[in-house]
């Protein structure tokens, strides 16, 4: 009953503040303000009002609500542990073997080499791939890499 006079009120008095918006030749706004201050009233007219304020004061809905969170803390407890492969009385996953596929490839993992873009649809031809220094040493770029665990 408080809350459906609380709504009439804010109704009432948003209206008022439309009207005075209105005569300052501001219609959009008070158009606008009118449209806010009629759901309260429309929310009282069609019992929402009513049902929410009886939902929120009775014990046994806040019960319900605890045992959903409850089931929905268990369901993604149980999802976390299936996929770390933790279940009690569960076989573990086999890891695959070393293959460049899967979890089990880490280091073994090679990129595939690109291949040369085609410019000119093949009217030049390809210089031959510039071949590396016989004396060239790649250890400082394997010692970084080696750094940041690549």
């Amino acid at each position: 009953m408080l809350a459906e006079t609380i709504c009439s009120a804010v109704a009432a008095a948003g209206l008022g503040i439309a009207a005075l918006t209105a005569y300052r030749k501001r219609f959009l706004a008070a158009t606008r303000i009118a449209a806010y201050s009629l759901v309260p009233l429309g929310l009282v007219m069609t019992g929402v009002v009513q049902w929410a304020s009886g939902i929120v004061f009775k014990p046994t809905v806040w019960i319900g609500f605890g045992v959903l969170g409850l089931a929905w803390l268990l369901f993604i407890t149980t999802r976390a542990v299936e996929r770390r492969g933790l279940g009690a009385g569960e076989k573990p996953a086999k890891e695959p073997k070393a293959t460049g596929k899967g979890r089990g490839a880490g280091a073994q993992a090679v990129a595939p080499a690109a291949s040369a873009p085609s410019l000119g649809g093949g009217s030049r031809p390809q210089a031959p791939p510039a071949a590396s220094a016989p004396g060239e040493d790649f250890s400082d770029i394997e010692a970084i890499l080696k750094k940041h665990g690549i």
